[in-house]
Formats: C-alpha cells, sequence, structure tokens
C-alpha cells in the first residue's frame, strides 16, 4: 500500500515536471545570491516585495547588522545564532560528521539523539570552527590597477598574489582578525572579508535519525519533504569574548546580534529571505563548459555512485558497527549522487544547452562588431576548440576519480607510497621501524570508518565499469591482472584484499614494527599500491599536464567572457557565483505543485510524516515517541489549529553550502531553516528557473516542537526571544 501510494506521487511529480510546469502562475522569485554589502541598490526593489526593515539591520560593518549573527558552520554549511549565549542552528546532515565522532554502539546518537539538559552536558566536537563575518570591503581598486585585462594569468595571478598578501595583512593588523580576500566574476572583482573563527563548539542537540534523516534517499532532493533536519550547537568562547581552544571554563560566546524567533508562521506569496554560504554556481559558463557537466562528469558519478551505494547499503542493513562506520560517508555520497540525477533532468528539460547557444549567437554577433575590444570575437572559438581537445581526457579522468579512487583501499595507496619513500631515507633498522609505524598509526582516521569486506564489494562492483569504459587506456598492470583472474573482477578483488597490508589496520601496523630494509619490494609490489601508482601515473603523464593547460586558458577566458558578458547585456544586474562568502538571496514562500496529490504546496505536517510511517523501513521508520506526541495532539505551544507544520518552500536562489542557512521573514527574523532544494530546481547552479526553482526549510516551530516536546530541551527556549 505505501510503495503503491509513493510510486503514484513520484509519477505525478514526473509528469509535471516533464510536462514542463506551464501552469504555475507567475512567481516573485529573484535570481541572485547579492554581497550584503551590495544590498542597498536592491532596497527599493526588496520593500516592494514586502521587506519592512532598513538595509543596514542586516548588514552593518559597524557591528549592528544580522551578518553577526550568521556562521560559516564548518567548512561548508551555514548556521544562525539564535541566543545571546552562542546557540547555533543549523541542519541534521551538518552536524552529521561531527556526532559520527562522538557517537558508538553504547553511546548510538544516530538511533536515539542527543538532547543535553544543561550547559554542562554539551559535548565539545574537536575540529569543528564556527566563522563569523564581521566586515566585507570591496577591494578591488587596490588590488588590480595597472594590470591589463589582456594580461596572461601566470603573470597577472603572480602579481595579484603579492598584492592580496600584503593586503591581507595590513588588514590583519589593523583589525586584529582574520582577512581573506576571495575573487568574484572569474577574477574581475575582489573582497576581502574580515572574521573570526571560533573552535570551542560544543553538541547542544541532535535528533535521531527518524526525524533528521527521515525519507532518507527517496525524499533527498524532493518536494514535498518531512525532514525534521536540523542539530543544534554552541559556541564557547575565551577571555574577552574572543576565539579560544577548548577549556572547561570558556564561557557560552555572548552574542550581541542573534536572530529573533517569529512562530506565527507565514502564508503563500509572503517575503523571505536565506542568508548564508552558497558554495559554487556556474551561471554565466560557456554551453561548451556545460555540455561537460551534462554529458561527461554527472553521468559517470551518477552510475558509479549508484553501484556504491547499492554496497554500502547492503552492509550497512546488515551490521549496524558498519553502519555507524559509513552513514557519514554514505551521507555525503548520496547527496551529490541525487543531486545530479536533478541536475541532468532539469538541465534537459529547460533545454539549459540550446539557451546557452542562442545566447552565444547573439553575443557572437555583438562580439564581431565589437571594435572598442575586438579581442572578444575569439572568446568563444577558443573555449570551443579547448573544450573539444579534452573531453575525452575529462571522460577517462572521471571514471578514474568515481571508479578506481572511489575505491576505498586504492585512495589509500598514497600512504602505503609515503612508507616506501622512507625506505629510500638514510634511517637506521629502529628509525625505519619507528617512523613506519608512526606512519601507520597516522591512519588511525582511516580505519576507524572502515570495513574491509564492504571495501572489497565496492571493488567488485566499481572496477568493471572502468574497465569497460577505458579499455583503450587502461594501464597493462590493470589488464594483466585482470586476465590473471580470468576476467573477474571479484576474483581479482578478493585476491587484492587477500594480499594488500593496505586492508587490515593490524596487518599494516605488524609489517610496520617487524620491517627492515630489505622490506621495500613488500610494499612496492603490494597490489593497492600498484593500483593507485598505475593510474596515477597514466594522470600525470597523460591526462593532467593537457586537463590543467585547458583549465588555465578557461580560467582566462572565462574571466574576459564575463567582463564581456556584461558589455554585451549593460542593463542586466549581475551577482557573482557563488564562492563560499556571505550572500543574501530574497523570494517569496511558493508552492511547486499546489494542485498535486495529498493538498501539498508550499507546507507539509506531522500528520504527512506520520501518514508515511513504515516501520519495515529504515528511511520511513516515525520514532514511537514521536508518533504518540501525534496521537495526543501534544504540541505545545508551537501547534497551529490542531497541526504540526514541519517544512515549507520558497522561490529563492540557494546552493551547497546554503544548508543550515537563517530563512527570514519581512522583518528579518527566523522562521526556518533551509536544508534542501526542490529535485525540478537543481540545475540552479547551472541556470535558474522561477518556475522550477525552490529552496525547502524545516519549520522553526518543528525545530522548537522536537526540542521542547520530543527532546526534553525546554530549557533551551528561555536563552530565546522570541516574537508574533
Amino acid at each position: 500500500m505505501f510503495e503503491s501510494k509513493r510510486m503514484a506521487k513520484v509519477l505525478f511529480f514526473i509528469l509535471i515536471f516533464i510536462g514542463g510546469l506551464q501552469f504555475l502562475p507567475a512567481v516573485n522569485a529573484k535570481e541572485g545570491m547579492w554581497i550584503p554589502a551590495t544590498l542597498k541598490k536592491h532596497e527599493n526593489q526588496m520593500k516592494a516585495l514586502g521587506l519592512e526593515i532598513p538595509i543596514e539591520e542586516l548588514y552593518n560593518e559597524n557591528g549592528g547588522g544580522l551578518n553577526n549573527a550568521v556562521v560559516l558552520f564548518g567548512r561548508g554549511c551555514t548556521g544562525e545564532i539564535i541566543s545571546s549565549k552562542g546557540l547555533i542552528l543549523t541542519n541534521h546532515h551538518c552536524g552529521y560528521g561531527s556526532v559520527q565522532g562522538l557517537t558508538s554502539l553504547k553511546n548510538d546518537y544516530f538511533a536515539t539523539g542527543f538532547f543535553a539538559k544543561g550547559l554542562n552536558e554539551e559535548i565539545p566536537c574537536p575540529g569543528l570552527t564556527v566563522t563569523f563575518i564581521r566586515k566585507m570591503e570591496n577591494v578591488t581598486q587596490k588590488i588590480l590597477p595597472g594590470i591589463s585585462d589582456t594580461l596572461k594569468d601566470a603573470i597577472r595571478d603572480s602579481i595579484i598574489a603579492g598584492r592580496i598578501k600584503g593586503l591581507e595583512r595590513d588588514y590583519e593588523y589593523k583589525t586584529g582578525m582574520d582577512a581573506t580576500i576571495k575573487s568574484y566574476y572569474e577574477g574581475n572583482q575582489y573582497w576581502v572579508a574580515i572574521t573570526e573563527t571560533y573552535t570551542d563548539i560544543r553538541l547542544t542537540a541532535f535528533p535521531p535519525n527518524g526525524i533528521g534523516t527521515f525519507g532518507g534517499d527517496d525524499e533527498n532532493w524532493i518536494w514535498p519533504r518531512h525532514t525534521g533536519d536540523f542539530s543544534v550547537f554552541r559556541v564557547y568562547a575565551g577571555a574577552n569574548n574572543k576565539p579560544a581552544t577548548y577549556a572547561a571554563n570558556n564561557k557560552p560566546y555572548d552574542a550581541t546580534k542573534f536572530f529573533k524567533i517569529n512562530t506565527s508562521g507565514y502564508k503563500e506569496g509572503d517575503f523571505t529571505m536565506v542568508y548564508g554560504f552558497p558554495g559554487t554556481t556556474m551561471e554565466y559558463i560557456s554551453s561548451f563548459e556545460l555540455n561537460q557537466v551534462y554529458s561527461i562528469i554527472d553521468p559517470i558519478s551518477i552510475a558509479a555512485r549508484t553501484k556504491k551505494l547499492n554496497v554500502w547499503s547492503n552492509h550497512m542493513n546488515a551490521k549496524r558497527d558498519v553502519f555507524l562506520k559509513y552513514t557519514s560517508k554514505r551521507a555525503t555520497v548520496a547527496n551529490g549522487w541525487k543531486k545530479w540525477q536533478g541536475e541532468v533532468l532539469g538541465l534537459k528539460v529547460n533545454n539549459a544547452i540550446e539557451k546557452k547557444q542562442a545566447f552565444e549567437k547573439g553575443f557572437q554577433d555583438w562580439a564581431i562588431k565589437n571594435i572598442r575590444e575586438p579581442y572578444v570575437k575569439n572568446i568563444l572559438p577558443q573555449l570551443q576548440a579547448g573544450a573539444a581537445g579534452v573531453n575525452d581526457l575529462i571522460f577517462q579522468d572521471q571514471h578514474i576519480r568515481e571508479e578506481v579512487f572511489g575505491i576505498e583501499l586504492i585512495q589509500q595507496g598514497v600512504s602505503l607510497d609515503k612508507m616506501v619513500a622512507c625506505f629510500r631515507g638514510k634511517f637506521s633498522e629502529s628509525e625505519l621501524r619507528d617512523t613506519l609505524q608512526k606512519l601507520a598509526k597516522g591512519l588511525d582516521w582511516f580505519y576507524k570508518n572502515y570495513d574491509m569486506e564492504t571495501d572489497k564489494d565496492v571493488f567488485a562492483s566499481l572496477m568493471p565499469l572502468y574497465m569497460r569504459a577505458c579499455k583503450q587506456n587502461l594501464p597493462l598492470y590493470y589488464k594483466e591482472q585482470y586476465r590473471k583472474h580470468l576476467n573477474s573482477c571479484r576474483r581479482w578483488s578478493k585476491s587484492v584484499y587477500n594480499k594488500s597490508l593496505l586492508a587490515s589496520s593490524d596487518r599494516l601496523l605488524e609489517f610496520a614494527k617487524k620491517a627492515t630494509q630489505a622490506d621495500s619490494n613488500v610494499l612496492k609490489e603490494d597490489p593497492a599500491l600498484r593500483l593507485y601508482n598505475e593510474v596515477a601515473a597514466i594522470r600525470k603523464e597523460k591526462i593532467s599536464p593537457k586537463v590543467d593547460a585547458y583549465k588555465t586558458i578557461k580560467h582566462y577566458l572565462n574571466r574576459l567572457y564575463i567582463s564581456a558578458q556584461m558589455s554585451y547585456e549593460e542593463q542586466k544586474d549581475f551577482y557573482p557565483d557563488a564562492n563560499l562568502t556571505l550572500r543574501l538571496a530574497y523570494g517569496n514562500v511558493k508552492g511547486l505543485d499546489p494542485d498535486g496529490p495529498a493538498g501539498y504546496s508550499f507546507q507539509t505536517t506531522l500528520g504527512d510524516v506520520v501518514a508515511l510511517d513504515d516501520t519495515t523501513s529504515t528511511q520511513f521508520k516515525v520514532p514511537s515517541k514521536l508518533k504518540e506526541l501525534y496521537k495526543t495532539k501534544d504540541y505545545g505551544r508551537w501547534g497551529v489549529n490542531g497541526t504540526m507544520p514541519v517544512a515549507f518552500i520558497a522561490a529563492n536562489h540557494t546552493s551547497g553550502g546554503n544548508s543550515g542557512s537563517p530563512v527570514l521573514n519581512n522583518k528579518g527574523e527566523l522562521i526556518g531553516t533551509n536544508f534542501d532544494r526542490a529535485y525540478e530546481g537543481t540545475m540552479s547552479d547551472y541556470l535558474f528557473d522561477p518556475n522550477r526553482c525552490r529552496n525547502i526549510s524545516v519549520d522553526i516551530r518543528y525545530t522548537l516542537f522536537i526540542l521542547d516536546k520530543f527532546g526534553g530541551a525546554g530549557w533551551l527556549m528561555d536563552e530565546m526571544s522570541f516574537t508574533k
């Protein structure tokens, strides 16, 4: 029953999608991810759409702006400060890796969740950081004067790198904080970010997977969503509220700016904003580069990861300890795998390459007539020739990346290569063994989350893809080993894992303890190292030099191309591609399929979650306590007319890195936490379509309900500020 209902729903959405969603009304989506310091020029439009507060409240370099409440969480997510005591709200999947490091079979936080009952129960998270953006400033005029647009990148980059280094040093001296200068518009513009990074971060609350990853792969990148994708951490500070390494006597960060929480909800059409750190977009590339993504890179990655994820899932479902080792890795791999499928479909349905080509025809006609900058007429022909010259090499390299280096044992062959180098050093026998043991123990991080039997099956599953796709360019060693094992990758796999020192930490450490100078050949002939070195040699000798040369000229040409596009479309409001720097996007709450099944439009509820409950499924198993709260309608002060909102969608332009971003209303108050995009619009990194592109967020009321009624962490609400 469950499967048939779900299949009907999926088929409905696919039919609607392929049909082009032509019935949807116009939306107030505004394409673009804007640098906060440039928002003043958007103020009139934002107010026309519903903004009620001055722009200066969103960004203020003197410390009074909400930019001081948005943080770069870890190295690729966003978080928001939601209390004066440094409480951080972000996504469940953003905290997943850190929580895995704190989890064991005894304390299985993925199964039970974690909810601290006071500050004394919060758990330190080694290696986790959060970074505040205190100020952003356009420094283009300090970086580019005297540098010609057509100066070759090797010379240009050398001059710019020197200027950046000196300017960053000056800013750090003047501010006493960190300073990082990044390029925008492919190097046509430069901005400095003045930042403070805190390293004492502690876990406060983390829902179990039955809430935080509910729906799993089936619902990832899909609307409707039913996931409580949030987690809560806290920033701790040292003396004077400044960054400090972990110490038991550190105090919660004293936040002068934090988000007020609005619990009155929203309605379709309401103005919204997303504030965060989008990672990478490529909106202005040529059709030739886009075709590499669409026809080569994405399809290869999807096929390889489909195989890999199937193997991982089988082993994870069979053994809980394997699940705990691979759950974070699997989430990362699966996230890209599902997103790229939607991306390929979105690019196809939107005729993205054809649209690029049509634009390029008009651009080229203009470029040929351009007298002021005659070099622009050669940009597109050179980009086309460059892409054509490396497409086959990119094809080979992507297969190596996903299928050969997708096998963990081979990927770690580089570690054995470091050990081989030790035998060339002038070490005594005891010094050699001591060095080898240190290198072996240095791999503890790898073995902690590694299972040999799982990886062995990955080898048997992925290697055939590589052998077939690249049969004309295979290393001789691969051909010989394949024939030796009777053309069976499974036999070959068993042999490799039986022989390789890398397959077991005990095996590797035992070798290191007893090694002598005469044992260098044991390492050199290790099958994992041979497999690694053979493809590494092909990449180094035949692939990387040409691909790297192409990337160098492509970067040069793309810099000229986007500058020329700005001249060609003078009236267009260009925004820089995302580069993991602070941005603000704005749009409105907008359903993707208002007439679809089950009445889904712009919001889902706890009733929808419980309706999907399947006790036989790891992805759709609702925790019993959550079902009881639903049954008794025990929502506390967070419910709305007998219902509990869970997730909603809006038409804001987001990307990877926006995970965990605060979703704000017209007064800059927190109404949700961004965590995903809709499948129909995952191509927005390359093409933004306002009819299809949606960001998906956890309703803040669901977050508070889970913390309060499910997790028993109501004490956290005492430090938050609420408004209606």
